[in-house]
């Protein structure tokens, strides 16, 4: 008896042992990245802060992290390996990260954070769950009030330039938005391609004399060499505005985005979420849900323009 009651006592051990083992065994994220800048860093930032939040510490989750520095071969690089640690999720900031890890898992839960379509990137066939591996946070902002912006800064304005990156699909989604909308009120759209950062300068210059104002999105490469835009402008004196935030700092005279901060954090309560149970496939697409105007009075003057007192006032930054 009582050498049943020592197997007994031992079985049970073990069990709760393997039990605890097993709990105290932490979770385990890894992120990748295009391309380091403010607006994507900022992001990177928002998800860590926010699993912090949640209790998952350095002690509950192991986090990694790369950045692609602008290479699509080194993304698919990054997120192979990544497949290959076996994470509890993946999240992938920006398009071209997104593409490059769902291209290549159907199995590990992927979080796609800073892209602009989804749909349009075919990461999800709708906005509804996607009964897969892949959710996500989309930092889809409407083109409406980026061109009441646009009339804010410049009134007569009618040609609007854009420098943007043909490969990207969160790009290639705006022109065209921006080109119906531009339409709608009679004005027209003069579209600069840049395949590479290195073509970002003479896509700039080739719309001196063609436009009003240039306009920006979120576009990973102008946004990694913005200083470079912003030197063209300021000696052509034409206002740069932007649907990013992060570029108010570097010398856009106005920028209506997200925070992408805060869609960072708003990512990582999904992550929580998969960390915790549930299934990617059941949690539908989000939009981010925090917009916030950045002015650059300074970098406006140097453009040729002054801002209005009203549109200044109503910023939520306002750069010295």
């Amino acid at each position: 008896m009582l050498l049943n009651n020592r197997k007994i006592f031992v079985a049970v051990a073990a069990t709760l042992f393997a039990v605890s083992s097993y709990a105290a065994t932490p979770k385990s994220v890894a992120i990748v990245s295009i391309v380091d800048h403010p607006a994507l860093d900022a992001t990177r930032d928002g998800v860590i802060d926010e699993l912090k939040a949640a209790g998952y510490d350095k002690d509950k989750v192991k986090i990694q992290f790369q950045s692609a520095q602008g290479n699509m071969a080194t993304a698919g690089q990054i997120a192979r390996k990544f497949i290959g640690d076996k994470p509890d999720a993946i999240v992938a900031i920006s398009t071209p990260a997104a593409q490059s890890v769902i291209a290549a898992t159907k199995t590990i839960p992927v979080v796609f954070t800073t892209v602009t379509d989804p749909v349009a990137a075919k990461l999800v066939k709708s906005w509804e769950p996607s009964g897969t591996n892949v959710t996500g946070v989309s930092d889809s902002v409407a083109i409406g009030p980026q061109v009441d912006l646009i009339l804010k800064v410049k009134p007569d304005a009618k040609r609007v330039g854009m420098v943007f990156s043909p490969g990207e699909v969160n790009s290639t989604v705006v022109v065209k938005e921006l080109k119906d909308e531009l339409t709608k009120r009679g004005m027209t759209l003069v579209e600069a391609p840049a395949a590479r950062t290195v073509d970002v300068t003479p896509a700039a210059k080739s719309l001196v004399g063609k436009v009003d104002v240039i306009y920006t999105n979120t576009d990973n490469n102008v946004i990694s060499t913005y200083e470079s835009l912003v030197a063209v402008a300021n000696q052509a004196k034409i206002p740069l505005i932007a649907g990013d935030n992060s570029v108010a700092k570097r010398g856009a005279a106005a920028a209506l985005g997200m925070s992408y901060y805060d869609l960072g954090r708003q990512t990582g309560k999904i992550v929580v979420r998969l960390l915790e149970g549930e299934q990617p496939g059941t949690i539908a697409p989000e939009v981010g849900n925090k917009l916030s105007l950045s002015v650059n009075p300074a970098a406006a003057n140097k453009q040729g323009v002054t801002l209005p007192a009203e549109l200044v006032q109503s910023a939520q930054e306002v750069i010295k």
